[in-house]
């Protein structure tokens, strides 16, 4: 193990980030270059090597971490990256996107802070690309069966990885003019840069990887003329459509979904715009839903000039410390601060909008809410709590609720749907089509970067013995595998 007294004698450090008045200037990273390494040594030793790591419990691909843990501890950052890539393909992925549902399960975070498991791991997988450790590992042998890809988000991107390794020739299709899916144009680049994903795409294709962009199955292809060309199709397109808000005045000019504005921001960084079409430069903005992406919203605006961020949340404001309906390892719902709210905004919880109002020319001015309470599951507006706050930009990240149903992807290839909407498959993730499989969000309904490479990965084993008969590949998940809640 690491560190026997390591708990005992260092406190939790987390990464530091780059001054507010800094970082809000440019769209690169918010943590401090080379923050990591001086204090992740000691921070590492802080793990316990527990005779049971529920860590393992909160990490739905496995991850090795109390292994990882000791060899960083000792700075062996070669072996510390074997055992990480073990059960993870992008570890510099999830090291800087993934809420960490390791740490609320870490043994320590009982009555401690837990391990910063989640910065010890962007430590080794950046040391790793430093020292030339991430190497291409093609197959030692072509197996003469071809496998389609649909969607290259993480979880297409791992399930692409491992059939490739094991032998097959595999072809990713992505709608969008670059590879990454929601990493390349839903992730804002002061989250991740999308360096992280380009080598990653470059270690791909030098393994064999075939990518092809632009091309959306269902519209620009038929997906039964797919379905002929291979030998077996993965079904990664994610949980694409946005949850909706069907009040009057919707149809104003300046009310988008949140993966309507986010992307356009991207491809400002990435050189095709010179300026967003959609941009919160010089406006009040109004973010309409409290989780991770309302945040990517808060943090683009601020980059973007705008007069005034606020956040709305329909829940009540979570607290600061475990409710006792939610014990340990069960992954809490906490109040957090990002580093998207450390840099300004307001947050009100408890409201749900009413309506919108505009202008005369259509374009949305005010947005009008009310306080709400909860009363058997259902929120309840409070009478004479009603106002309206200024509102030029409206985002709408409440949420995707399945995958795309329009493109024709769905009828096409004639799958069946769950009742939650999402596409459905069996014990080997396989779909009602013989030979079609499906992973991540589009099977799964929206959840966590970690759950789609687990799936990627799981998705791929059940293909690979579906070509050949039987498989050595990993499957660390079940797809009627949930998060550790209550």
């Amino acid at each position: 193990m690491a560190d026997p007294k390591g708990f005992l004698n260092h406190e939790r450090e987390i990464a530091k980030t780059r001054p507010v008045e800094e970082r809000v200037k440019d769209w690169n990273e918010v943590y401090q270059p080379g923050s990591l390494l001086p204090i992740i040594s000691k921070q590492a030793s802080r793990c316990m090597d527990c005779g049971i790591p529920f860590c393992h419990n909160g990490c739905p691909l496995g991850n090795l971490i109390p292994e990882w843990n000791d060899y960083a501890y000792r700075e062996d950052w070669t072996e510390a990256s074997e055992r990480l890539h073990a059960t993870n393909n992008f570890p510099e992925f999830t090291g800087r996107l993934c809420p960490a549902p390791c740490e609320a399960a870490c043994v320590l975070g009982i009555n401690q802070p837990p391990v910063t498991i989640k910065n010890v791991e962007v430590s080794i997988i950046d040391k790793a690309w430093d020292n030339g450790d991430v190497t291409p590992q093609p197959p030692e042998r072509l197996s003469g069966k071809t496998v389609a890809v649909i969607g290259s988000g993480p979880a297409g991107l791992a399930a692409a990885q491992q059939l490739t390794r094991a032998g097959h020739t595999v072809a990713v299709y992505e709608r969008a003019d670059r590879i990454g899916g929601l990493l390349r144009y839903g992730i804002p680049e002061f989250k991740m840069e999308k360096r992280h994903i380009n080598r990653r795409i470059e270690q791909m294709r030098a393994e064999g990887t075939k990518f092809r962009t632009e091309v959306e199955i269902g519209r620009d292809l038929d997906a039964k003329k797919l379905r002929k060309r291979y030998d077996a199709v993965v079904i990664a397109a994610g949980a694409t459509t946005s949850r909706d808000l069907p009040v009057p005045g919707r149809e104003l000019n300046g009310i988008h979904f949140a993966m309507e504005y986010l992307p356009l921001a991207n491809k400002v960084q990435e050189g095709d715009l010179t300026v967003a079409p959609i941009s919160a430069e010089g406006k009040h903005v109004v973010v309409i839903g409290g989780g991770d992406t309302g945040a990517d919203c808060v943090g683009t605006a601020h980059r973007q000039g705008a007069a005034s961020v606020t956040q709305l949340e329909i829940m009540g404001k979570p607290g600061d410390e475990r409710n006792p309906n939610q014990p340990w390892p069960t992954f809490p719902m906490l109040y957090k601060v990002t580093s998207a709210h450390e840099e300004g905004g307001e947050r009100i919880y408890s409201v749900s909008t009413t309506h919108f109002e505009g202008d005369e020319d259509g374009n949305v001015q005010w947005l009008h809410l009310t306080e709400v309470e909860f009363k058997d599951g259902r929120p309840e507006p409070q009478p004479g709590t009603e106002r309206k706050i200024p509102a030029q930009l409206v985002t709408l990240a409440m949420g995707f609720t399945g995958t795309d149903r329009e493109n024709g992807l769905v009828e096409q290839f004639g799958l069946e749907l769950d009742e939650r909407g999402n596409v459905a498959r069996d014990a080997d993730f396989a779909t009602n089509v013989p030979g079609v499989y499906v992973a991540g969000d589009a099977g799964r309904g929206q959840s966590l970067i970690v759950w789609a490479i687990a799936e990627g990965r799981s998705a791929a084993k059940g293909v690979d013995r579906f070509l050949t008969g039987a498989s050595a590949l990993p499957a660390p998940i079940k797809p009627t595998d949930r998060a550790l809640t209550v």
